[in-house]
């Protein structure tokens, strides 16, 4: 217990799915907690479920991809605790579709907010953190920001995108003693995929080599967020954290 005592922890898709996880396992170990979601009603409940336990936490109905809305959360965490320490930058979709049925629109949706909404958040809580004296920036990326797979182009050209971004930033923010980090999950059992999961030979095959043939539970994840948000990783900047079951070791 403790491993980020106090901390104050702003995690982006926080009310359902791996966000969810994420903001359950850092609250059990003493993080003060800044949910931000689209879905305010599950949001609400995941920070009363925060509370339950003994925890902080309050909720902010947020649009990553809204460049107004990042400042707002960011003065909202600020007056609520003083700080942030931490930003995990989850939220995400997913759209599944070749090449040639991908459209414009459905570009801009994935890319808004997964490449444009992480941007944003690693650009507005800069200051935040530079007063703090330091912090930790987690990207959600995926294992397909690193591996190629069919019919997920847009998806993966968003989390190639995160990738990079991360170590460009983790370069920048190295002298104001901000480290940054991306973490690549691969198949996990959320809402986001609960339709393949479902099918055991979608799953089959959406698991590709991995070595583990199974679906992650999303706490899998957040144990390596958890890592990532707290001091044992001080080391750690511009890296990335693959919990793929294998999926890029063959």
């Amino acid at each position: 217990m403790g491993r980020v005592q106090d901390k104050v922890c702003l995690v982006t898709g926080g009310a359902a799915g791996m966000g969810r996880e994420h903001v359950l396992l850092l609250a059990e170990e003493g993080a003060r907690i800044v949910l931000t979601d689209l879905n305010e009603e599950a949001g609400k409940a995941t920070v009363d479920e925060v509370k339950g336990m003994g925890g902080e936490a309050i909720f902010v109905k947020h649009d990553v991809a809204s460049e107004d809305d990042w400042l707002m959360v960011v003065d909202a965490a600020v007056e609520a605790f003083g700080k942030i320490d931490v930003l995990v930058n989850n939220a995400g979709v997913l759209v599944l579709k070749s090449i040639q049925e991908t459209t414009a629109e459905d570009w801009d949706f994935v890319n808004n907010i997964n490449t444009k909404g992480s941007f944003f958040g690693v650009k507005h809580v800069l200051p935040a953190m530079e007063k703090a004296g330091g912090g930790s920036i987690i990207n959600i990326s995926s294992i397909y920001g690193i591996a190629g797979a069919p019919s997920a182009s847009a998806y993966q050209a968003s989390k190639g995108a995160v990738r990079t971004f991360t170590k460009s930033a983790a370069v920048e923010y190295a002298s104001y003693n901000i480290r940054v980090n991306s973490v690549h999950p691969g198949v996990i059992a959320t809402s986001m995929t609960a339709e393949i999961v479902a099918d055991p030979a979608a799953t089959d095959a959406m698991l590709g080599g991995a070595i583990i043939r199974r679906p992650a539970e999303p706490k899998e994840v957040s144990w390596g967020v958890l890592f990532l948000a707290s001091d044992e990783s001080s080391y750690m900047t511009g890296s990335e954290l693959v919990i793929d079951g294998g999926y890029t070791a063959t």
